[in-house]
């Protein structure tokens, strides 16, 4: 009766504490709103709006689409080697797993994961959340190469020079943190088990360090090795890192497509540029997929480049709609096709529901190399 008591006391207390913390960060998300349009003349914004050009809004809605597709069809490369996966289940967890991010924010980022083995029993959970891991990797990866090996030739508007320099050194920073990090993983993939045993050896001896912490420690550790190996086949490693490249050129092209539609005569390099900071702004875990950081550091590039702020809050605003609308209008659809079990979902998608899967569950082994 205790036990029953406690367990329903902490349910309670989770359920109280995920709640407080959506309503901060909604009051982080109005305030960053509200900075961000605080000296901007609405007027002129929707006049900028008004003179926008609506095919190439349509267009970039298009690819921005396919982009979608291409993510799940990267993920099915991943989910290859672990089991199969149908094509038309990747991409109805991924357009409802975006949705959850932009109406929750990066916390929703854990539905994806689970929707799949909910629509597909033949996909492991585990197996659906360690090549989520190693997605994020190579995308974290993918941005930062494309924007740190951009500046290298990026040319800014004269007056700009000498700020520049400052972005310069900063993009190639980014881009030898990167290179070293895709050491690390390499050598990691390879001596993971090693690496594991001498963590837990050495936690064992550090009994001062809680036991909650070093926990999580070695189930990172874990996790991290059980998505790296995935990468064992050099075909599946240059069929997902051609989807990442095909991925990235596509929303690039997208985001291009919507400043040309303003009426700036940007370039690629100039977008990737915009791409970098929106990508950082994208971090800020707000509802709204990081409404106000999103559009604050996409229009802070846009007005850097010497755009006028009430065109660039236009456009900021109109990339973030682009890039996330087909997702949410996908995900309505699977929502009143009735294909989402949403009691299951809430019960699948608690941290205690997602740490007892990943630690707890076996992944098949991949197959082994052909290189």
């Amino acid at each position: 009766m205790d036990s029953t008591l406690g367990w329903s006391r902490n349910l309670k207390a989770h359920t109280y504490r995920k709640y407080l913390e959506f309503a901060a960060l909604c009051l982080l998300a109005a305030a960053l709103l509200w900075w961000f349009g605080r000296k901007l003349d609405w007027a002129q914004v929707s006049h900028a709006v008004r003179n926008s050009n609506p095919y190439l809004l349509i267009l970039a809605t298009a690819i921005i689409s396919v982009a979608y597709v291409i993510r799940a069809l990267r993920w099915g490369a991943l989910l290859r080697p672990l089991g199969p996966a149908r094509i038309a289940d990747l991409f109805a967890a991924t357009a409802i797993g975006f949705s959850a991010v932009f109406l929750i924010g990066r916390a929703g980022e854990v539905v994806r994961p689970v929707v799949l083995p909910m629509r597909d029993p033949r996909v492991r959970p585990s197996a659906s959340f360690v090549t989520i891991m190693i997605e994020r990797i190579y995308d974290m990866m993918a941005v930062i190469l494309l924007f740190a090996i951009n500046l290298l030739w990026f040319k800014p508007p004269a007056s700009l020079l000498a700020d520049f320099a400052k972005i310069r050194a900063l993009g190639v920073g980014l881009l030898l943190l990167a290179i070293f990090g895709i050491v690390m993983l390499i050598w990691f993939r390879r001596r993971s088990q090693t690496v594991v045993d001498a963590f837990t050896k050495l936690f064992d001896r550090w009994q001062f360090i809680p036991r909650r912490i070093t926990k999580l420690i070695i189930s990172t550790l874990e996790q991290l090795a059980r998505a790296l190996r995935v990468l064992v086949n050099f075909a599946e490693l240059a069929e997902t890192i051609g989807w990442t490249v095909a991925l990235w050129l596509g929303i690039s092209c997208a985001n291009l497509l919507v400043i040309r539609a303003f009426g700036l005569h940007f370039g690629l390099s100039e977008t990737i540029f915009v791409l970098g900071f929106s990508l950082v702004g994208s971090l800020v875990p707000t509802p709204g997929g990081a409404a106000g950081a999103f559009h604050a550091a996409t229009a802070a590039a846009l007005i850097f480049l010497g755009v006028d702020p009430d065109t660039a809050a236009a456009i900021s605003i109109f990339i973030h709609v682009i890039d996330f609308g087909p997702a949410a209008i996908f995900g309505f659809f699977y929502l009143i096709k009735g294909d989402l079990n949403f009691s299951k979902l809430r019960a699948l998608t608690t941290p205690e529901a997602v740490e007892h899967v990943v630690e707890d569950e076996d992944l098949p082994e991949p197959k082994p190399s052909e290189a």
